[in-house]
This record gives C-alpha cells, structure tokens and sequence, in this order.
C-alpha cells in the first residue's frame, strides 16, 4: 500500500482538527496526534491505556523542521541528528526551552528531556515526508503489549477510537532504537536505552 497526496492532506486535516490517526513509520505502526492539543495527547494516552505520567515522542515527518525549531542545540548534537535521522532512532534530547510539555514532560517537573523521532519515509511511505506538522506519537499498542507490524496488528480498540487510519502495508515490525544524547554536546557520552534496529557497533561508528 503505498500513501497517496490525498492521504496527506487527510492526515493534516486530523491532526489540525485535534483526531488521533493510526500511521505507518519505518519501523512500525503508530498514534498520532497534535502534541499541543491537551485532549487528543489524553485520548491517545487512555486509548493506549498508557500511564498518564510517562512521556512519549515527539515526531516530526522530516529533519529540517526540526533542526530548525530545534535552535537552541549544540554542534556537535546537530551532526549527531544528521548522522542519525531520518531513520529508525528516537533520540532523547536536552530541553532546556521546555518544548511540547503535555508530551516530554506530563508530570510538570520542568527537566524533561524531549524525545525526537525523524522516520525514513522511503518507498510506498515516500509522501509522509510532506507533512508540515509535528506530532505526539506512540506505537499504536496497547502498553506493554506487541508492536504491530500490519494495520491489521493494531489492536481493534485502538483502530475503532482513531479518526483515521492510513494503510503502509507491511512494515519492518521493530520499535525504534531509543538513544540518550543528554550529555552528548558536553562530553560525548550516549547510551541505548531502548534497543531497536539501529544496534550498538552500528551507532559507535555514526557517534564518533
């Protein structure tokens, strides 16, 4: 299944108007919502049966955007995001504006980190990269459990409670590698905390 200019528009339309969507990444498929919108991040929260305190990632459907939003990182963490993004990562980054607090920081603490996530929209999924909006994303599971690698995969609750669901096909069914490059601009430090496709000898040659 290969996403259409129409598919596009829909989804900018559902995000703006404040719907949850189900979306294919180029790991695997994912809710969607405005991270502004204090009522769509709490549907997808209760339909995921997520904790209400526990962050999720912020999405962005290209890296310009965000590297231009973004202004405030470092040399040295921005080369970092070009090495590694677009692709199968979430880097947990420094925050220090504060930024999509209802997503990165939902106890209201003032010191999270944000979580990015750039997708490599490639092949059917090519025109996701025209999406002019970020958005509040979480793997389209039910907490804890598989993630889904088919739109057929996402729970039947989930598909019921979205407003719309775009189909990929297929996907590779990994969840994202997540990285911590908190420290990354002072010392170089990294770690995974989370693995994913993008394995450990693969990031020491990217990370260098």
């Amino acid at each position: 299944m290969s996403v259409t200019p129409e598919d596009v528009t829909r989804l900018e339309m559902c995000l703006t108007d404040g719907g949850v969507a189900v979306i294919p990444t180029d790991t695997v498929y994912g809710l969607a919502c405005n991270p502004a919108s204090a009522t769509a991040v709490r549907r997808v929260y209760e339909l995921k049966r997520r904790p209400p305190a526990k962050p999720a990632a912020v999405m962005f459907f290209s890296l310009q955007p965000a590297l231009k939003l973004l202004a405030e990182l470092g040399p040295q963490t921005r080369r970092a995001l070009g090495a590694l993004l677009p692709g199968p990562v979430t880097l947990l980054l420094p925050n220090p504006e504060q930024r999509f607090p209802l997503v990165c920081d939902p106890r209201g603490t003032g010191s999270a980190l944000l979580g990015l996530r750039v997708p490599a929209f490639v092949g059917p999924l090519a025109l996701l990269v025209g999406v002019g909006v970020p958005v509040a994303q979480s793997s389209a599971n039910l907490s804890g459990g598989s993630d889904p690698r088919r739109l057929q995969d996402v729970p039947v609750e989930l598909r019921e409670g979205a407003d719309l669901m775009l189909d990929g096909g297929e996907l590779p069914g990994s969840a994202s590698t997540v990285i911590d490059l908190a420290e990354y601009e002072q010392n170089g430090d990294w770690r995974i905390v989370r693995e994913g496709p993008l394995q450990q000898t693969a990031l020491e040659r990217l990370l260098v």
